[in-house]
This record gives structure tokens, sequence and C-alpha cells, in this order.
């Protein structure tokens, strides 16, 4: 696949894994270095887990803002020595033995941002580095790097504190992060139009607008809501339920949360071949159907309580979204005016991550009061219903890639 991309995006390919890497390693090593070393709750993580998720909801509009007004390399740039710095500090700290969670929380919502800025002038740059038949491949590539980096960097974060203490992980983290920054910094881009000067608001309105009025957008944009809600209502539930019911073990459960990243590297890996063999709308279409028949396979070991199922339902899960994850990006950047590629994007990286904490919070309530089997079910109604709204869309019939914007 890279013999066939342009340099510049391949600058762009290997620092966005570096980057992803980078990540996924501090993503995973803060909870343990919190629990090990500050002996941090339950209630500790989950503070520390909710200031990592807040830049989402919180800068993913103005970042996409940004995207559209400024050269999108130097935002990827600043975004990611932003999260470089966050990770220097905090390592520094552990050398000294003067972190907290505090400090965990603070450097953690930087590092977040960064990843914010990183996330959202991505997508927006692809279509300036690479020819329109080649958006699918290139987007393959970047999700696949996603994809490695979100299955070994638990594993690889894990071995490295246990091995060699809480520094290492952060060493190695904070050199892939400085590493993203000077791939990026080798990365040409053709210059755009003069920045708008109209009220930041009005350019905000406009990227939303865009979205909900788009016959393709708005649908993709409402099954992505309900997906995530879907998704993490059945996260909610799955690890009680897979100890209560199914009788697994803390290592029987790693196992099947495994094969999520294991079917996302497979899913990426496909997406190509999926492109190449069918309508584009209807490559669109495979992961909400996908998604379906992993959520019934779940919902099966309701009446047949098996691991092995559970671990195909999350292997399932794992590789149809992955398709479209890939499609759905592709198809955007194809129909969205380059100007406005920024805000767009925020638009999908904010209603996705504000779907989250509803899907976590419906998800506890539900299973607090049915118990975790009505998780499974009413994640299987959701997933039903965001493939309902795919299939009915004018995207069923989208033989292929339309005709750029603009």
């Amino acid at each position: 696949m890279s013999a066939a991309l342009p340099r510049p995006f391949l600058n762009l390919a290997w620092s966005n894994l570096a980057a992803q890497s980078a990540e996924q390693l501090s993503l995973a090593a803060v909870p343990l270095v919190a629990v090990l070393a500050l002996g941090a709750g339950p209630g500790e993580i989950g503070f520390l887990a909710a200031i990592q998720t807040l830049p989402f909801l919180l800068v993913s509009m103005p970042m996409g803002l940004l995207a559209d007004r400024m050269s999108r390399r130097r935002l990827m740039v600043c975004s990611e020595a932003l999260r470089a710095v966050s990770l220097l500090v905090l390592l520094a700290m552990v050398l000294a033995s003067t972190l907290s969670i505090g400090w965990l929380a603070v450097l953690g919502f930087l590092g977040a941002v960064g990843t914010v800025g990183f996330s959202v002038a991505a997508p927006a740059l692809v279509p300036a580095l690479v020819p329109r038949d080649a958006l699918a491949a290139a987007n393959g590539r970047l999700e696949l790097a996603r994809s490695a980096a979100f299955t070994a960097g638990p594993a690889l974060a894990g071995a490295l504190v246990a091995w060699a203490g809480a520094s290492a992980a952060f060493v190695l983290a904070a050199l892939l992060s400085v590493s993203a920054v000077g791939l990026l910094l080798k990365l040409t881009e053709a210059p755009r139009n003069a920045a708008s000067q109209r009220h930041p608001l009005l350019d905000v309105r406009d990227g939303a607008r865009f979205v909900w009025q788009h016959a393709l957008l708005r649908p993709m944009l409402m099954t992505g809501a309900v997906f995530n809600i879907s998704w993490f209502v059945l996260q909610a539930g799955y690890v009680p339920y897979a100890v209560r019911v199914l009788g697994l073990g803390a290592q029987a459960v790693g196992f099947t949360l495994a094969m999520y990243g294991a079917g996302m590297v497979t899913g990426a890996l496909l997406t190509s071949r999926v492109v190449a063999r069918m309508p584009f709308g209807r490559a669109i279409q495979v992961g909400p159907a996908v998604a379906v028949v992993a959520a019934a396979t779940m919902a099966a070991t309701l009446i047949v309580p098996n691991a092995s199922l559970a671990a195909l339902s999350f292997f399932l899960f794992g590789a149809g979204p992955m398709v479209w994850v890939i499609t759905t990006t592709t198809l955007r950047q194809s129909v969205t005016d380059a100007a406005m590629l920024g805000r767009v994007s925020a638009v999908f990286l904010t209603i996705n991550a504000g779907a989250r904490p509803v899907g976590a919070a419906l998800g506890g309530a539900v299973g607090a009061v049915w118990g975790e089997p009505a998780c499974l079910l009413l994640a299987l109604a959701g997933f039903v219903l965001q493939a309902g709204i795919i299939f009915s869309s004018r995207i069923a019939g989208l033989r292929h890639l339309p005709v750029a914007a603009g």
C-alpha cells in the first residue's frame, strides 16, 4: 500500500503511528502508576479517566476552527509537542517522586488536548497530500496504525511498568511523541487561502449546519452517536457480567477484551478489499451490519454462556466498525470543501465523544436496576437502531465515491 502513496503522506503516516503509540502507552501507564505508586482506588481512576476524555468535548470545535484557519501541519506539530511536554514533565515528576493524582489529572488533560488537535487536523490534511482515488487507502493506513497502537499499547505499558518501573513506560511514550513531532516537521503542506476573518462562532455554526443539512453526513453523524451510546452501554455491563454470569476469571476477561484490538487490525487490513468489491454505499453499511451481528452474538451468551462467543463478539465489534471508520472518513473528505474539513471533523469528534458518557451512564443505571443482562439487550436494540438509520439513508444507493466538493 505504501508504494502507491506519496512521500509527504508517508511522513504523516509514520508520525501518526508514533503519536498513537505514545497516546496508548500513556493512557495505559497512568492508571497503573496511580494504583501501584499512589494507592489510587476506583474513584481516583474514574476521575482520571473523566479528565482525560473532557478535552474531546471542550476543545474539539475550537481545534476544528483552528484547523481551518491555520496550517494543519503547524497545528499538528503544536498539538503533538504539547503531548510530548506533558509526558516529559510526567516523567520528571516520577523520577523526582513528586507525582500526585492532581498532577496526573492536569498532565493527562494537557496530553488529551494534544490528542484532540492531532485527531482533528490529520483527516483534514490527508486530502491535500494524496489523490482522491487514494483516500481510502490513506485512511486505511492511518487507522491500521491506530489499531496496532490500541492493541499493543496496553500490553507493552503493563510489561514496562512491571519489568522496569513507571519511568520506562513514560520514557518510551515521550520518545515516540518527540519522534512524531520530528516527522511532522519534515512534512510539506501546500499553501491554502487566507484565513477567514469572520467571527469564530459563525464559522463553527456553518460547519455544524453543513453536517446537519447534508443528506450523506447527517445519517453518518446520527449512526455514530447511536453506535457510541450502545457501545458504552455494553461496556458498562460487560466485565461484571463476564465475571458473575459467564464465570470468567481476570485472564479470560482480558482475553475477550483483547479480541477487540485484533478485530480492529483485521478490519483495517480488509477495508481496501471491501471497498474494491462492492458499491461504496454498501461498504459503508458493512460496519453497522457487523455491529448488529456482534451484539447478537454477545446476547447469545445469555442462552449459551460461553467465553468463545464473547470473544467472537468483541472481534466483530473491532473488525466491522473499523471498516465504517475508514469508509465514512473517506466519504466525509470527499463531500466537504477543503476549507471546512477541520470543523466538519470536529463536529463528528464532539458528537461521538459526547455520546460516550451518555452510554456509560445509561448502562450503569440499567445494570444497577435490572442487572447486567439488561445492558446486553439494550445495547443490541441500540445497534439495530444505528443500522436502521444508515440502511434507510441515501447512502444505501451510493455506488461510487461522490465528486469532491467545491
